[in-house]
């Protein structure tokens, strides 16, 4: 399942990303103001977290990806320790 995800961005990323596909020629300093780019954030914490995990951290990340939102430092990805000890104070 996993595989099947990563497939379906890499698929969005060479078609209709304006960032990474045929439409990258419109924008030759990238259209995203964010770095990485929500499709790259998304692959990378798949990668790390898992899917679960990964598709709730995406959504963090889509949910700042407007043009209300300042992008102020770059997003790291966190690592799987922090992400545990975070989620298990979700479930207390």
């Amino acid at each position: 399942m996993r595989k099947l995800i990563l497939k379906l961005i890499e698929l969005y990323q060479c078609t209709l990303s304006p960032d990474h596909g045929p439409l990258k020629a419109l924008y030759p300093y990238g259209f995203c103001r964010h770095s990485p780019t929500c499709s790259e954030y998304a692959k990378e914490v798949i990668e790390r977290h898992g899917i679960v995990l990964g598709i709730l951290l995406t959504c963090k990340q889509l949910l700042c990806c407007n043009p209300w939102c300042t992008p102020t430092r770059i997003q790291s990805i966190p690592n799987a320790r922090s992400t545990a000890s975070a989620s298990s104070g979700l479930l207390t």
